[in-house]
């Protein structure tokens, strides 16, 4: 008897529904310097980002960070130190997520402030622990969304995804994505239609967003292997083949 044959429809269509099926959810924090309810070019593209992890029935939340007062600091919660600090309301938010999506404009030739300032935040949650006794992003799929009108793209994506990683999130084939105008002052993503059909942004958006859900499926299900990293064990004289 013949064995069917299986098509790259089908094949498709199983790691669509694994994705589907698998209940993700990805926190997006938007580190525009403009407070809501005003025009953010960076949410411009990710609404796009959105529309792709909608179709996959992933949760998408956008926060826009600097709607919330954030103390300084490298602590989950700096209310201890004499701050009022709202962190603490969104790092429940950091922890549930399958997927953690940095997204900022460029000034100067580098990430926000802002977004300087989420990063420090999600650093003073990394000593935490995970159920298996890793570190707590281990896990976690970490990805970049980059805009504006002067040069750097690559270089903050460089600088995001690093920190993702540092902490702990796994990254993805091809993590990033984004766009930039001229460089100079002119039209920022989404203005007058800039930036909307370009080929590149328009590649990079759609595989950014699968490639981060198709790990983040494949880590909710076997997870990170806990040998070599499990800090638990480490404290307590486990060497893992180190001499």
């Amino acid at each position: 008897m013949a064995s069917a044959t299986i098509t790259y429809d089908d094949f498709s269509n199983a790691k669509l529904e694994t994705i589907r099926s698998s209940e993700l959810s990805a926190i997006v924090f938007n580190c525009s310097l403009k407070p809501s309810p005003q025009t953010s070019h960076t949410d411009r593209l990710l609404k796009r980002m959105e529309h792709i992890f909608e179709f996959a029935n992933v949760d998408f939340e956008i926060v826009r960070a600097v709607d919330y007062n954030l103390a300084p600091g490298v602590k989950a919660d700096m209310r201890d130190d004499g701050f009022e600090d709202e962190w603490p309301k969104l790092a429940q938010k950091v922890r549930n997520a399958n997927i953690i999506i940095l997204a900022t404009p460029i000034w100067l030739g580098e990430e926000s402030s802002v977004c300087r300032q989420v990063i420090e935040r999600l650093y003073g949650m990394s000593a935490e622990q995970n159920e298996q006794g890793q570190y707590a992003f281990y896990g976690k799929v970490g990805a970049a969304v980059v805009t504006g009108n002067e040069d750097g793209v690559k270089h903050c994506s460089m600088s995001l995804l690093y920190a993702l990683n540092h902490i702990g999130c796994t990254i993805a084939p091809q993590a990033d994505t984004g766009w930039i105008g001229e460089v100079g002052p002119g039209k920022s993503f989404g203005d007058e239609g800039a930036g909307l059909e370009n080929t590149f942004t328009k590649r990079t958006t759609t595989f950014a967003a699968w490639n981060a859900m198709h790990l983040a499926s494949m880590l909710k299900m076997s997870g990170m292997p806990d040998y070599g990293n499990n800090v638990k064990r480490w404290q307590n004289g486990e060497r893992f083949a180190h001499p």
